[in-house]
This record gives structure tokens, sequence and C-alpha cells, in this order.
């Protein structure tokens, strides 16, 4: 019974290890080389903007051409 009990103990105690390790490793792989940071940042595009739209109008023009629709629906 004994036996279950340190093998699962054993496991438990490894897989902290891998968890723990692993971001560990990435940080100083990444941390003391920039090169691999840029190789790899450099292959993703993360944020991809779409093409600029036409800007809206602005108030001043607003105003005019609700003038004018005015006075095009006054004329009638």
């Amino acid at each position: 019974m004994s036996n279950v009990g340190t093998s699962k103990g054993i496991l438990e105690i490894g897989k902290f290890g891998l968890y723990v390790a692993i971001p560990i490793v990435l940080m100083y792989t990444f941390a003391n080389n920039s090169k691999n940071l840029q190789r790899f940042m450099g292959n993703h595009s993360y944020v991809v903007y779409p093409p600029e739209a036409p800007r809206p109008p602005s108030p001043e023009e607003m105003r005019e051409m609700a003038r004018e629709i005015a006075r095009k629906k006054a004329a009638r």
C-alpha cells in the first residue's frame, strides 16, 4: 500500500518541477538572447489593422449639408 503512495508522490513532485522549470527556461532563453525573441516576434504579426477608411465629414460640413437638404426641400 505504501508503494502506491510513494510513486504518486514522486509523480507529483516531477510534475511540479516541470511546471516550474518550463517558464524559467523560456525566460532564460529569451532574456539572455534577444535575437531569439526578435526572431519569434518578427514571424508573427499579432495586430493587423485594416486599411484606413475615408474620414467622416466635419461638423461644419454636416451642418452645410443639412442646410442644403433643407433648401432643396423648401424649394419643392
